[in-house]
């Protein structure tokens, strides 16, 4: 992978930790978007990674979009080309075939970093950040998706309060309405996001993948087409070699040691 201007890539005990570095704040401009992009398809295509963390670098996870990016937009056709870039992006992550983990830290998730935060599969926060979508302040609105992930994961009521006010609130409070999964103390988040990912790298990736699929397809369809989708995923499963070691492995009393196959 090439050299990444704005965001680190490791990889430890096949969970792949992504931190987007770009001070003071780890605002989105262009070249982060592009960073954070090849990044995660880098990662995802790796076999050697089953799980993906996304972090921020400092006292912040993402603070928003790049203000002064935003300035300079000339025309309609040149803000939407914007808009559509980072949706791709925040869509492949969404769609990922890999859990992906948000480890919210630091200060603020606001904006793009909240944008970016709901397209991961599960989000982690430390204690004291403060979430929100404040576009609405600078006239404009959420373009990266927070119109449609935001109301889907705490209600249209909530969602549309809040990215109409352009109020923040703490993660306690994003943990109550459904933002984020579950608060950890302070420091602890990146931690926290670790030993969840080695849980799930316990289990069989095929497994996985196919509960992400039905889980995504499914909440985009109708519950007939989308149980229809689990059982299919469900068959399939049920010829793999993963299957009959998780199957043996319970019977036999002993933890299962699966191949992803």
């Amino acid at each position: 992978m090439a050299d990444l201007q704005y965001v680190k890539v490791s990889i430890e005990d096949r969970t792949a930790i992504l931190t987007i570095d770009h001070p003071p704040a780890n605002a989105f401009n262009t070249q982060t978007m592009l960073d954070l992009a090849t990044a995660f398809d880098s990662v995802v295509n790796n076999p050697e990674v089953k799980t993906i963390i996304i972090t921020g670098a400092g006292q912040f996870f993402v603070a928003g979009a790049d203000i002064n990016e935003i300035a300079a937009l000339k025309d309609p056709a040149e803000a939407k080309a914007v808009v559509v870039k980072g949706q791709e992006v925040f869509n492949r992550i969404q769609a990922s075939p890999k859990p992906v983990i948000a480890a919210i830290n630091g200060r603020f998730c606001l904006g793009g970093g909240n944008e970016l935060a709901m397209a991961c599969h599960i989000r982690l926060a430390e204690d004291g950040v403060r979430f929100g979508q404040p576009e609405i302040n600078l006239g404009i609105m959420p373009g990266w998706g927070g119109t449609q992930r935001f109301p889907r994961y705490v209600g249209k009521g909530k969602a549309l309060e809040l990215l109409l006010t352009g109020d923040m609130i703490n993660a306690q409070e994003a943990k109550r309405i459904g933002l984020v999964n579950n608060v950890v103390p302070v420091g602890e988040v990146v931690k926290a996001a670790k030993d969840l990912a080695k849980k799930i790298n316990s289990k069989g990736g095929l497994a996985i993948a196919a509960i992400l699929r039905a889980v995504n397809q499914g909440m985009e369809t109708t519950l007939e087409k989308g149980l229809e989708l689990e059982a299919d995923e469900f068959s399939q499963l049920c010829a793999t070699e993963d299957m009959r070691e998780g199957v043996n492995a319970f019977l036999q009393k002993r933890q299962p040691k699966f191949q992803d196959r």
